[in-house]
C-alpha cells in the first residue's frame, strides 16, 4: 500500500473515530470545538484523495475506450 492510500486510511479511521465519539458524548464539551475542526481536516484530507482516484480511473477507462 502507497503512503497516499495509508493517509486515506488512516484519516478515514480516525473520522470514524470521531463521529463515533460524538455519537456517543463521549467528548468533553471543551474538545468539541476541537475535534469538529480535525474532523473537518480529515474530510478534506479524504475528499481530495477520491478527487484524486476518480481523475485517475476516468483517465483509464478513456485509454480503454
Amino acid at each position: 500500500m502507497n503512503n497516499q492510500e495509508t493517509n486515506y486510511a488512516k484519516a478515514f479511521a480516525e473520522l470514524q473515530e470521531i463521529v463515533q465519539q460524538m455519537e456517543n458524548a463521549d467528548i468533553p464539551i471543551d474538545e468539541l470545538a476541537e475535534k469538529i475542526k480535525h474532523a473537518s481536516q480529515l474530510i478534506a484530507v479524504c475528499k481530495a484523495k477520491l478527487v484524486q482516484t476518480e481523475a485517475e480511473v476516468n483517465k483509464i477507462m478513456d485509454t480503454i475506450e
